[in-house]
């Protein structure tokens, strides 16, 4: 895949994600950035350029990587009744960068 593509992609994303927020059913934009867009860029990626076995072991890390998001969401939902959005939203995010660091430490230590 050509990376204009990718980025395409991307873009139509984040469109759908900025219509399905004005509408009525608004957490459905919540389900979008989980629809497997860069996960199946990724798998195809790492399944034409690498072995069966190497896409099997990325998709187990991504089992695993389910964690962080969680770590995320929970994080936000306490953070936004204390901190302004914006704050609350970096709060996460950090929470975010913290969790993926340790589970590529672990899977490093583990499968390295």
């Amino acid at each position: 895949m050509g990376l204009l593509l990718k980025a395409l992609i991307g873009a139509a994303v984040v469109v759908l994600i900025g219509i399905l927020s004005k509408t009525r059913n608004y957490y459905i934009a919540g389900l979008i950035p989980l629809f497997p867009t860069f996960a199946l860029i990724a798998h195809y990626v790492v399944g034409s350029e690498r072995s069966i076995q190497a896409l099997r072991i990325t998709i187990i890390f991504g089992l695993w990587a389910i964690i962080p998001y969680f770590i995320y969401l929970i994080s936000l939902y306490f953070f936004i009744g204390h901190l302004r959005l914006p704050t609350a939203l970096t709060a996460a995010v950090l929470c975010w960068v913290i969790a993926a660091w340790i589970l590529i430490s672990a899977w490093s230590r583990w499968h390295g």
